[in-house]
């Protein structure tokens, strides 16, 4: 089965997540950014898992982004927006058919989360959850990660391979 897992990372902690979760799956070609997946990268995708950072209690967008790009705060290094929004990526994803996925990266405490919103705009899109979405979590606005989180990403990919496995 075509499996694609697609990120939007601004400080590379939605990144190393999404790399976790393709090497608990077992895919050898990892993850890619919302920019390098076309249409033609999932044209055929049978489970997309797709992630993005929580900013404002919800997923990203462009209006955020663009904040960000603005006052950029005290992050350790730029923010990476060579790539577009989550957000922007699911309004041009093609319909399908197939499963899918969702994460983010979040901060702990009541500050929301964007993978319930992924999964119901992929199952919008025609992929429908395999599994309940998954949020990882930043010690910090920039990150890191909290110790163990990829492994948690790793067997959040192996309980999506579990689930791909009963479903195809």
């Amino acid at each position: 089965m075509k499996t694609v897992v697609v990120y939007e990372s601004l400080w590379g902690n939605t990144a190393a997540v999404a790399y976790a979760i393709a090497e608990g799956l077992g895919l050898v070609e990892g993850a890619v950014t919302t920019a390098e997946a076309t249409p033609e990268v999932v044209k055929g995708a049978d489970i997309i898992v797709a992630g993005s950072p929580v900013f404002a209690f919800k997923m990203s967008n462009d209006k955020m982004r663009e904040n960000i790009a603005a006052n950029p705060g005290p992050a350790p290094t730029p923010p990476d927006l060579s790539h577009p929004s989550m957000g922007s990526w699911l309004e041009a994803l093609p319909k399908g058919t197939g499963y899918s996925a969702a994460f983010d990266t979040q901060a702990r405490g009541p500050f929301g989360s964007a993978g319930p919103h992924i999964s119901k705009l992929l199952k919008a899109a025609g992929y429908e959850p395999l599994v309940k979405p998954a949020g990882f979590i930043v010690t910090g606005k920039y990150g890191p990660l909290r110790k163990g989180e990829l492994d948690r990403a790793r067997e959040y990919g192996k309980e999506i391979a579990v689930a791909i496995s009963q479903v195809g």
